[in-house]
Parts: C-alpha cells; sequence; structure tokens
C-alpha cells in the first residue's frame, strides 16, 4: 500500500508509536541546527523542524516518503507570550522550566513532514496540558531519574513525569511525539495524491 517510508528520527518511542501505523519503514538521523530563528513563533519553529529533518533525509533518498517530526513544549505567560521550553540543559533549567509549567496549562506542539522528492505537506497538532502544583523537591528528585534531561519541557508523560499531569485537551498520543490519529490520515492522503 505505501512506498518506501523513512522516519527521519532516532526516537524509540516515535519508532514504536509508527509501527502502529506502518509496518515496513526504515529509520535516519536527522541532524539539523535546532536553534529557535530570532522573532520565530513556536508553530513556525516546530513544523520548520519537522520539515528540515525530513528534507535532510529525503535529499539523499529518492521516491521514498520521508517522515520528519519534532515535539516542542510552549509555556503561556499571564500577559499571552508563548516561550519555547527545550531540553533541560541542567538541574537549574529543568526548575526554571517547572517554574513556567507548574499549576498551569501549557501547549505541547507536534508537527510532522511528508516529503517525497519536491512534494512537501506539514501539519501541526497543539495539545493543551494542565499540570498540578509541582514542588521544588519534586522537580530535584524527577531530574535524578534522568528521565526530564532528554524531554521537550523537562518532562516526559509516558514515564514518571505522567505523574504532575492533572489533564488534558488533545491528542495524548502527540504529547508523546507523534499524533497517531492526524499522522496515519495524513499519511494515506500525502500518498494516495503525491506518489
Amino acid at each position: 500500500m505505501f512506498p518506501r517510508i523513512i522516519l527521519a528520527s532516532q526516537s524509540p518511542r516515535r519508532r514504536e508509536m509508527l509501527k502502529s501505523i506502518v509496518n515496513d519503514f526504515e529509520l535516519a538521523s536527522a541532524d539539523i541546527d535546532e536553534t529557535v530563528k530570532e522573532a520565530e513563533q513556536p508553530e513556525q519553529y516546530v513544523t520548520r523542524l519537522a520539515v528540515e529533518k525530513a528534507q535532510v533525509i529525503a535529499n539523499d533518498n529518492p521516491d521514498t516518503v520521508v517522515i520528519g517530526s519534532d515535539t516542542t513544549v510552549v509555556a503561556v505567560t499571564d500577559d499571552g507570550e508563548q516561550l519555547i521550553l527545550g531540553k533541560p540543559e541542567d538541574l537549574a533549567d529543568s526548575q526554571r522550566i517547572f517554574a513556567l509549567l507548574s499549576g498551569k496549562t501549557h501547549l505541547v506542539m507536534t508537527a510532522f513532514a511528508f516529503v517525497y522528492n519536491d512534494k512537501v505537506r506539514v501539519e501541526n497538532v497543539i495539545t493543551e496540558v494542565n499540570f498540578r502544583t509541582v514542588l521544588t523537591q519534586e522537580v530535584e528528585q524527577y531530574w535524578q531519574t534522568g528521565e526530564p534531561q532528554d524531554k521537550a519541557g523537562s518532562y516526559g508523560l509516558q514515564g514518571i513525569g505522567g505523574k504532575f499531569v492533572k489533564s488534558i485537551n488533545g491528542s495524548v498520543s502527540a504529547v508523546i511525539g507523534l499524533p497517531l490519529v492526524e499522522l496515519e490520515q495524513g499519511l494515506i492522503d500525502f500518498v494516495k495524491h503525491e506518489c
């Protein structure tokens, strides 16, 4: 049904999630600069990274559907400003991030892109995540588990970090790394019209 597919990611979570949609695909690591550009808004940032990851791999793999994806956690300040929260640099940075998330609702944006030769399609799925109040001591204990250290927003919903989440409005799978409903429908439609 599908042509050759490459997932431009080394994430074990994304690999396992894609298996629920596609049986046969390959993995490739996409090295790109993930620095936020000046004045770049979170939606622009996350969609740009998803496309760039896919394009890097697609350049060397013609006639192949390459899937790129990126997940960004976004805190919303009281005045409505959106702050991109990347992976924490150290415990102090994780504490800073949790101070922005604790007791509040934040956004998780997961964009995915399909690239096939010169054809590109990208979609961004936005989910609201509501955190309970998180104590400073809890952040320190959580940091010691190692889980938050490679996660955007310094937490993993599918792991220990799930205990901080009061509610979710939107796609749970998008928060983990791939919005499965939208990805499956998008892939079927993309292959039908572009491949």
